[in-house]
């Protein structure tokens, strides 16, 4: 063939390969498929539901039941009662006595809280049931469980008044700075429209004094299947699935006179409006500004997926550009967002808003910040680079998605098909959705971007101007501002002159030249737990783990005895922020916003960190994109980067977000503890202040860091994942076997840090709101024993469920609260139990009481009947779960390196559970809660102190 013939039948080819792509071109107004994987139908009576087959985890299947009401549906007499009839789907119903159903999922491994929840909002009530089907028989009780929250609860006049302590608890629990700010800034939200006052928890007078037949009118209004959907997504059979929802809820019927269901609307803001909330418990300076309020249907067609494309890529680009703002000496604030955000409530409410945390610049220079660079976006847009770099996350993130499909947890899965219920949106499925995407982002163009960015961001819209702040906070110089200055400043930002900014250019590849490989030196392969060992030429041991748990996915992590307590206690300032200042500054040429462009489209993780008793490198990405992770770390072992402009970025950034801290209750309490546990000892790590941050010395911190960091000798390098040996040997070969090995210490100190001995009570007064925390640790010094562990964690589970049936279920003292473990060996054999009960000054006598009434029925009787079974079979249900997760495989393999835990372990851990007795747990009680040994904190209001009401200025 003549070179001509070759060059037209080339020409030939990609004019026929244009072609073929033309007519493949999606037609933006067709209408979006439905996922064909999901059943979807509706039963006669009006109520959906929702199919996937999902195979993982095996034999669980997740059950939602969504109702589309919630607090704003309630009449002015039922305020809070949507939230408190959630509640009492726990309390009774047709085929569950009060109390049974708890009882009864406790027995097939269903943990309270953990698994078995539900939530209430303002516009929708959710239950959510997860079920291991190890036996048949479990699903068909779930859906049962189901059926009786749909159309059987009880609901007697006695059941509701015990509900009621309990509510009334949980209002206590969650009142605060945080309860007092929403309640002052929602009316200017909601905007004067229905949801500024229907709060889903109601008021204390409403939890108290509303009638019973008021929570029975909501359930009969309501709770009808027009407004219902089931969803079911797990290991099943997709028919027999339809069958059991027909079975259950067929029967269902619809009231006479079905009451309206009326969508709120949020008028939009007519004036400039502004509104300054200052509470002297408040963490944290804020000020948001709301240009406009809006609803959007959601789309069904291409065209309409393309234009929510560009919204998604504006909104990256918007956050991209706010970011690089903090990376300067003296950032305009802590940090920024600007776009479009979905309102707390509405169904398809949004804002396009702008909002910082407020730091040493004060509210005025956020105010500025935010303006101007809303005016930068519209006036002179992105750069066709920035949209570059955006597609690739975009289109990293899709493919991504394709791959892990078919290993997606089931409990990731129903959120997308409660979407799809509540707002009407496309459910196109991923891959569908993935193929649209590859298709349509070539196809926009920075000229579009740019274009909507002129039409979202308003130019003279009113504004809503919400600053809250610290009462006693001084931020520049000035006392806090009126809502007359926050709109003159707002008005006189956008006034502002703004230029176009100038982008560096950076390179699509983290390294332009690759280190000559070393070389893989020896290999063991363990068959029975499926874990390759490797000696790299440099001395460095490397585990790998292949596994098919998570498709595409793979983490790294890097181990070795050291840590912060390798260094000298006079060096513990400068060492403890030492990780942080260093990934502050970046690597090599590159700092933090420039490698977020470099690696754009590359899904990976990294850190470089010390602990208190090792060092750690870590990671994790698709598996594509291991390659960029290992460089990664290549670069911050060889090349760290020294950046005094983005050193002093963090200082400032590091002080302002903690200033305000301690004026949480909470905050000060939680010191206090940490004070008086560990008897105030010099090397205790406190929460950081702002002075920490200020005496930060750059060039200590980053010497001592260097000592260590820059050599990986003794480091034991851990994969697992989705990977193949083979193909990763090449890898390690370049990036890991090239790493120096300079001597350090491969050894940690015990600080000496210890539970202070004897029994020792303290009440701390800190807050304005009448609530109390009793707080009980348990600890000391421990001849470690692997199997004690067992005992010691089966006896906090046992716990658990004491505390939830007697204290909450049974005396009404607390809403939540429980105990937690931990049985050490590094840097000494050590255990500790701590119990935490928040609940309300008067009770705090009887919830001592009633702690210690459980503890020592454990102690002189062991587990009730059935509670060991219980919390065994919870257990083996989540062991189960666990054995196919990559996370639980690299924690056993750290174990392996750092304690010396048998890696086999892991294949034995049901034997571990089934060997623990009732006899176990009663020793383990007495030996670990010792009534001679433990620290009691208490946390009381302050003197005189009333519940707050918000008062906004």
């Amino acid at each position: 063939m003549t070179k001509h013939l070759r060059l037209s039948a080339l020409l030939a080819g990609l004019l026929l390969a244009m072609t073929a792509l033309a007519v493949a071109a999606p037609v933006l107004t067709d209408r979006l498929p439905l996922d064909p994987s999901v059943k979807i139908g509706k039963l006669d009576n009006g109520l959906t539901y929702y199919i996937q087959k999902n195979a993982k985890p095996a034999q669980r299947v997740e059950l939602r039941l969504v109702v589309n009401a919630g607090s704003v549906q309630e009449d002015d007499d039922q305020r809070g009662m949507a939230h408190l009839l959630e509640h009492m789907a726990f309390n009774g119903s047709t085929h569950f006595k009060k109390h049974e159903l708890i009882a009864y999922l406790r027995s097939i491994g269903v943990r309270f809280g953990a698994d078995l929840n539900a939530t209430t909002g303002f516009d929708m009530t959710m239950y959510m049931l997860p079920i291991p089907t190890d036996k048949p028989e479990n699903l068909e009780q779930g859906m049962t469980v189901l059926e009786d929250w749909a159309h059987g609860l009880t609901l007697t006049d006695q059941d509701i008044d015990d509900e009621r302590q309990i509510v009334l608890e949980e209002k206590r629990l969650r009142s605060g700075y945080a309860r007092r700010s929403l309640a002052a800034v929602l009316p200017k939200l909601a905007n004067s429209s229905r949801y500024q006052d229907r709060l889903p928890i109601g008021t204390e007078d409403s939890i108290l004094h509303a009638r019973a037949d008021a929570v029975r009118r909501f359930y009969a209004d309501w709770y009808r299947p027009d407004l219902m959907a089931v969803i079911m997504v797990g290991d099943l059979d997709p028919a027999e699935a339809e069958q059991m929802v027909k079975r259950h809820f067929s029967g269902l019927t619809m009231p006479d006179k079905p009451r309206p269901h009326v969508a709120y609307p949020v008028p939009p803001l007519g004036a400039p409006e502004a509104l300054v909330f200052l509470d002297q418990e408040a963490p944290a300076n804020n000020v948001q500004l709301i240009y406009s309020t809006y609803t959007r249907t959601p789309g069904q067609t291409v065209g309409d997926l393309r234009d929510a494309l560009v919204r998604r890529l504006f909104s990256q680009l918007m956050a991209m550009r706010l970011g690089r703002l903090t990376q300067t000496a003296r950032p305009a604030f802590v940090g920024g967002v600007s776009g479009e955000t979905a309102l707390p409530f509405g169904v398809n409410h949004y804002s396009y808003s702008a909002s910082a945390m407020v730091g040493k610049a004060g509210v005025h220079a956020s105010i500025d910040t935010l303006v101007r660079e809303n005016a930068r976006v519209r006036q002179f847009g992105f750069s066709a680079d920035n949209l570059d770099a955006a597609k690739r996350t975009m289109l990293g993130s899709y493919d991504s998605a394709v791959k892990t499909r078919t290993t997606r947890n089931s409990a990731a899965i129903p959120g997308e098909l409660i979407r799809h219920f509540r707002t009407g949106g496309p459910l196109p499925g991923v891959e569908k959705e993935a193929e649209y995407a590859h298709e349509l982002l070539p196809t926009i163009t920075i000229e579009e971007i740019n274009a909507y960015a002129q039409s979202v961001i308003p130019a003279t819209a009113p504004k809503l101007v919400l600053y809250t702040a610290n009462t006693n906070s001084v931020t520049d110089g000035q006392p806090a501002p009126t809502s007359a200055d926050l709109l003159a400043r707002a008005d006189a930002a956008s006034k502002l002159p703004v230029v176009r900014l100038v982008e560096k250019a950076l390179p699509t590849d983290l390294m332009s030249s690759k280190p000559a490989p070393g070389s893989i030196t020896a290999q063991f392969d363990d068959k029975a737990t499926g874990v390759t060992t490797l000696t790299l030429s440099n001395g460095v041991k490397v585990l790998l783990k292949p596994t098919d748990f998570s498709k595409n996915m793979v983490q790294m992590l890097a181990v070795r005895p050291g840590g912060r307590t390798a260094y000298n206690d006079a060096d513990k300032p400068a060492v403890r922020f030492a990780s942080d200042v260093q990934k502050a500054m970046g690597v090599a040429a590159y700092s933090p916003s420039d490698l977020q462009t470099v690696l754009a489209g590359k899904g990976l993780a990294y850190s470089a960190t010390m602990g208190l008793y090792a060092d750690q490198l870590s990671g994790g990405s698709r598996s594509g994109d291991l390659e960029a992770v290992l460089q990664m770390n290549y670069l911050t072992i060889t090349q760290p980067r020294r950046d005094e402009k983005l050193f002093r970025s963090y200082v400032v950034r590091g002080a302002e977000a903690v200033r305000n801290r301690s004026a949480a209750p909470e905050a000060r309490f939680a010191e206090a503890r940490a004070r008086t546990v560990y008897g105030n000892h010099p090397l205790l790590e406190l929460p950081p202040t702002p002075e920490d941050f200020e005496k930060i010395d750059l060039d200590r911190s980053f010497d001592l860091l260097r000592a260590r960091q820059s050599s990986v000798k003794g480091m034991t390098f851990i994969f697992v994942g989705d990977f193949e040996i083979e193909a990763i040997k090449p890898l390690l070969a370049t990036y890991v076997a090239t790493l120096p090995v300079g001597d350090v210490p491969l050894t940690y100190r015990d600080p000496g840090i210890r539970q202070v001995p004897g029994v020792v009570r303290r009440e701390v007064k800190a807050g304005l709101e009448q609530k109390s925390t009793v707080i009980v640790d348990f600890g000391g010094d421990t001849t470690y024993s692997y199997a004690d562990s067992w005992s010691l964690g089966l006896l906090n589970e046992v716990l658990n469920i004491r505390i939830n049936d007697e204290l909450r279920e049974q005396q009404k003292l607390i809403y939540s609260g429980g105990s937690s473990v931990r049985y050490d060996k590094i840097p000494r054999g050590q255990y500790g139990a701590t119990i935490v009960l928040p609940t309300t000054p008067d009770k705090v006598p009887k919830v001592e009481a009633a702690l210690w009434g459980e503890i020592e029925k454990l102690q002189a009787d062991g587990p009730q009947a059935g509670d060991l079974d219980k919390v065994k079979q919870a257990r083996l249900q989540t062991y189960r779960r666990a054995l196919r997760e990559n996370g639980y495989w690299m924690n056993y393999l750290r174990l392996n390196v750092l304690e010396g835990l048998d890696p086999h372990e892991i294949l034995n851990i049901d034997q571990r559970i089934n060997a623990v007795t009732a006899d176990d747990i009663k020793a383990a009680a007495r030996r670990y809660l010792d009534r001679k040994n433990y620290v009691e904190m208490v946390l009381m209001p302050e003197d005189g102190a009333v519940a707050a009401v918000a008062k906004p200025q």
